[in-house]
């Protein structure tokens, strides 16, 4: 059996999966090429820069105190 009629197996039974992975669930998202999306974009969280330099203070305390207790 040459590589190439495996490759055109593999391709057919990955084709055959998609249909059926199809079937069983309508519900889902697919993308156009009919392959299951697993992750959805999330939407990004825009943050002030007062926000983050508030939590970037509180962080950098918490890690000198972290290094105070270590000495």
């Amino acid at each position: 059996m040459s590589i190439e009629s495996i490759l055109v197996e593999i391709d057919r039974e990955i084709a055959r999966l998609r249909e059926v992975r199809a079937l069983l669930s309508p519900n889902k998202s697919l993308g156009k090429d009919r392959t299951f999306s697993i992750h959805t974009p999330r939407k990004r969280r825009k943050m002030s820069a007062d926000a983050r330099k508030r939590i970037a203070d509180a962080q950098r305390k918490r890690w000198a105190e972290q290094k105070k207790r270590a000495k």
